[in-house]
């Protein structure tokens, strides 16, 4: 269980890649999270916490996955710079 009183309207993006599991995957992690005060929020739009859910199983999803990274830490970068 986590400690609420230590968060003041904390935020969380998703990002899943794969197959049915891993979108059920993170259904369940983002349930969890809202039932603990986060708030969901557009993955372009900036989080406090980025989750990204995906299996490199082929060159392509490793490419996706690399980007989608990539792109969460841009994001991370400009929030902090404001």
């Amino acid at each position: 269980m986590i400690d609420q009183s230590q968060f003041t309207r904390r935020t969380v993006a998703f990002y899943t890649l794969g197959c049915k599991l891993n979108f059920s995957e993170t259904s369940t992690i983002a349930r969890h999270l809202q039932e603990e005060g986060f708030v969901r929020v557009n993955f372009n739009d900036g989080a406090d916490i980025y989750v990204i859910n995906t299996c490199s199983v082929t060159e392509t999803a490793e490419k996706k996955c690399r980007y989608t990274i990539n792109k969460a830490y841009e994001s991370i970068r400009r929030h902090l710079l404001w």
